[in-house]
């Protein structure tokens, strides 16, 4: 029986092109499942593994919603650091891209390697991937991953858990405010093993005098029952 494919390749398969004109109309797009169900049992499993993390979180002592997730440390997981090195290689052209459409300027390296010596030189050298858990009644509020000055416009985050058979509710939530314009809110319902790519901060909207800034938040939307894991990769470090 071949081998699956290495997670490098299954990112560098994906169809950029589509994947960045759903940023472009949407706010998000979908990859499909990049992970399979034996990878994602296997991320989970991690979760109860103390020396994998350098902090956790109850969400609700801090009224982030309800739940918990913990931050993985360095040196981080293949499978994170596989995930975390492709992703961003294909997103920093259309990260460089958004900024320039925004009129700033800063400008991202071509890897993910180079971009966290940037964070570090900055004083942000804390890894943020992280794995998150909701049980029954479990929700995450509307926010952004802002962990410092600098922040890479875009982050991704995988459904390790199976919707049809492990939990229900728990969708994805993703808001956009746009100036003077009523808020437009998304829910998204992702297969296990798919990530959704979406903007951590704003994204640029086409407006009348070129583009505008569109705020961006997202969320969880309340789990009804059952027991919802994923992984979230954020590419800027924490100060």
């Amino acid at each position: 029986m071949p081998s699956a494919p290495l997670i490098e390749e299954r990112v560098a398969a994906l169809d950029w092109r589509s994947l960045a004109a759903s940023l472009d109309e949407w706010g998000y797009a979908l990859t499909g499942p990049l992970l399979d169900p034996g990878e994602c049992r296997d991320l989970i499993g991690l979760y109860g593994e103390d020396g994998r993390f350098r902090s956790r979180v109850e969400m609700a002592r801090h009224g982030f919603g309800l739940g918990d997730y913990a931050y993985f440390r360095d040196p981080l997981p293949p499978p994170v650091s596989a995930l975390r090195e492709a992703l961003y290689e294909r997103l920093s052209p259309l990260a460089n891209r958004m900024v320039r459409a925004l009129g700033r300027e800063a400008r991202y390296p071509a890897s993910q390697r180079d971009y966290r010596a940037v964070c570090a030189a900055a004083g942000q050298t804390k890894p943020t991937p992280l794995l998150l858990r909701y049980g029954p009644g479990g929700f995450n509020c509307l926010h952004r991953d802002l962990y410092g000055e600098l922040a890479f416009p875009f982050q991704a985050t995988f459904l390790l858990s199976d919707a049809d058979r492990d939990f229900t509710g728990g969708e994805f939530l993703l808001v956009e405010n746009r100036p003077r314009q009523q808020s437009r809110g998304q829910a998204v319902r992702l297969a296990r093993g798919e990530a959704i790519v979406f903007p951590v901060n704003e994204r640029p909207v086409p407006s009348k005098r070129g583009f505008s800034r569109a705020q961006m938040r997202h969320g969880v939307s309340r789990v009804l029952s059952g027991e919802r894991y994923t992984l979230g990769i954020i590419f800027h470090d924490a100060a």
